[in-house]
């Protein structure tokens, strides 16, 4: 894949004075572009996406935009936005399907179909690196050492799976640190979830057979492992081991349910993917049951931004599935509603990704058709859903927009709080609302630590202590509202608020408005709701600039939709604030300590028992201790006993 740039030429005419019109770029970019296969970008003139498409023949591609008359309007009016245009060369047309895909879900072009899918997709993984490898949930980037299952539709759904797996399997869930610190079990083996390896209920042995065949129960080896301890339960039992029978059976029972709880099952099929398209009154949504080792995994409903009512449901289609699988693996047979455009190729470009053949079908009866059928079902259910949530929005909003005599409905409500326990642990949230509901990708949470103001023309902020809700108010503001002066001065973009609330009164209405009157925003509409009294709830004041404080009718539904948005903020401040307290909580003394990681820290811990016992140690008792040798041994006596010379310092 290389990046194409048209040949110097001394004979190119100089620019117009003018910027040209967007066919006349393209009439221009034609005359260099390669017959090549490779993706395009259509820019404006910020040098912001208009628009990625891949071509097999970038010269011949690029050409139709020309034709305006056979262009849809929306492309007409892309077309004459583009200020530049850009190309990249890749060795085939599905290596330019798989970079378009990328591309679009990055650059998110206006004019593009686009999956806005922030959320990370949930994994079960199993370490391999310990004598007694932990099950566990996992987000994130995989780590050598651990094997890895999914994805699932959502935390409910590998929750649901790792329950069954803690009942039937009797595995660890709890970290190594809490592992090695146990002197008897816990209460998931009280409660039979757990085999209690770290008190060695369990031989390793044993605990070995328990993985393979958890193992084999998520590669879809539930029918074998079911027979298997069956005959083991009728061994037990004639043997006269009725204590080892019933916990077969209570395994074999949990079995059972898994495989009686899925909403819908594809006998025959391993790995796959159910994907239905639904679309309403010039709304797409589609529905994804994902199947792995022949268990559902869960749904999950996606909504498409962008997609225009003259678009077909294979476009549709088609450019969901090519972003779905740009960040997932993609499984062998993905089963779908609708045949998407250019499937052959998508085929082709998965199979690439994939490392082997994927296959696109279209089912017609049987099975795969019943689950494709109420896939479809469950996907018109969901745009109903958000249809009638999106009329009842539009309501409140313009509801808000009445009682705060604003110029229209707002399309972006911002609301904020903090959280702290006397000062520590400080942390500011902002939360964001609009008509399609919480935008939780437009979440932010900001730790307070009192740096200098975002503007140099501002006085030096000092830093919150103590509980200084106002100064901490500031130090939002300031990072907030400073970053997007500095990003987008002109307010082009669509993340600048419409309405701004906050919790208080008159006093944090007033400092509000100073905060951002010294930045230079004094035009956002600022309210401040404060408890009624006695706090009760449904009969708070409401703050405005210019106006006297107003309660709300107890039973009015904006009243209710604003105390929603408050308590989100509040929600939203409190859990951020135990994250950071519990990060806080368990860091010790060795983390300070230069060149001590994770696996040092632990070999110090499991040798002396406790950073304190590590911090008390001499410097002889650190050299001979397993796995630290001099050097490292005398940079940690060093820290905690600077100036000692090698001779351990007595406390107190």
């Amino acid at each position: 894949m290389t990046e194409y740039e048209p040949p110097d030429s001394a004979s190119d005419p100089p620019p117009p004075a003018a910027a040209p019109s967007g066919l006349a770029v393209i009439e221009r970019a034609l005359e260099t572009l390669p017959l090549a296969p490779g993706v395009y970008r259509m820019l404006d003139a910020k040098g912001d996406a208009l628009y990625v498409g891949k071509a097999r023949s970038l010269k011949r591609r690029v050409h139709a935009y020309t034709q305006l008359s056979r262009l849809p309007e929306r492309l007409r009016r892309m077309v004459f936005e583009t200020r530049s245009l850009e190309v990249v060369t890749t060795g085939s047309e599905a290596e330019a399907l798989l970079l378009e895909a990328n591309l679009i879900k990055k650059l998110r072009p206006r004019f593009n179909i686009v999956l806005r899918d922030d959320k990370s997709y949930p994994w079960l993984v199993m370490t391999e690196d310990h004598p007694f490898p932990q099950i566990a949930k996992h987000r994130g980037e995989r780590r050598k050492g651990a094997s890895y299952w999914g994805p699932f539709a959502s935390a409910w759904a590998v929750n649901q799976t790792l329950t069954a797996l803690q009942k039937v399997f009797l595995l660890r869930t709890c970290r190594d640190t809490v592992f090695d610190s146990r002197t008897r079990p816990c209460l998931l083996h009280q409660i039979k979830r757990c085999s209690a390896p770290c008190v060695e209920r369990v031989s390793k042995e044993d605990y070995a057979a328990l993985v393979r065949e958890a193992k084999d129960f998520l590669g879809g080896g539930i029918p074998s492992l079911q027979r298997k301890l069956a005959a083991e339960m009728e061994e037990a039992a004639e043997r006269l081991e009725f204590e080892r029978a019933a916990s077969l059976r209570d395994r074999i029972r949990g079995l059972t349910h898994v495989q009686g709880s899925d909403r819908i099952n594809l006998d025959g099929v391993n790995d796959a993917d159910v994907v239905a398209l639904h679309q309403l009154a010039g709304q797409s949504c589609v529905q994804v049951f994902f199947f792995r080792g022949g268990r559902n995994n869960g749904n999950r409903p996606f909504f498409l931004s962008h997609a225009k009512a003259e678009q077909s449901a294979e476009e549709v289609l088609g450019a969901f599935l090519a972003q779905l699988y740009d960040d997932l693996p993609p499984p062998p047979l993905v089963l779908v509603s609708h045949d998407p455009q250019d499937a052959p190729l998508l085929a082709e470009a998965l199979s690439l990704k994939a490392g082997r053949k994927v296959e696109i079908h279209r089912p017609q009866r049987g099975e795969k058709r019943a689950a494709m059928d109420h896939a479809a079902t469950n996907a018109r259910e969901a745009i109903e859903r958000r249809m009638a949530e999106g009329a009842a929005q539009a309501d409140l909003l313009a509801g808000v927009a009445r009682i705060f005599d604003l110029a229209a409905p707002p399309e972006r409500v911002e609301i904020y709080d903090n959280s702290h326990i006397m000062g520590t642990n400080a942390y500011g949230v902002m939360v964001v609302a609009g008509p399609a509901g919480f935008l939780k990708s437009a979440y932010r949470k900001y730790g307070i630590k009192g740096p200098a103001p975002a503007l140099p023309s501002m006085a030096p902020t000092p830093a919150p202590r103590g509980g200084d809700d106002f100064a901490m108010m500031r130090e939002v503001f300031e990072r907030r509202f400073g970053r997007a002066l500095k990003e987008d001065p002109g307010r082009e973009s669509e993340a600048w608020p419409d309405l701004v609330l906050i919790d208080g009164g008159a006093g944090q209405l007033s400092a509000a408005r100073e905060i951002l009157a010294e930045l230079g925003v004094d035009d956002i509409p600022l309210v401040a709701m404060s408890k009624g009294p006695d706090r009760d709830a449904g009969r708070e004041w409401f703050h405005q600039a210019g106006r006297d404080p107003i309660q709300l009718p107890p039973r009015d539904p904006v009243l209710y939709y604003l105390q929603r948005l408050r308590d989100e903020a509040h929600r939203f401040a409190i859990t951020t604030h135990r994250s950071g307290r519990s990060k806080a909580l368990v860091r010790s003394e060795l983390d300070e300590v230069p060149g001590v990681g994770a696996a040092l820290k632990r070999k110090l811990l499991n040798h002396f028992g406790s950073a304190r016992g590590v911090r008390n140690a001499a410097l002889a008792d650190l050299e001979n201790a397993p796995g630290i040798g001099p050097a490292v041994a005398r940079r940690i006596h060093g820290h905690f006993h600077p100036g000692a010379g090698g001779r351990r310092v007595p406390e107190g």
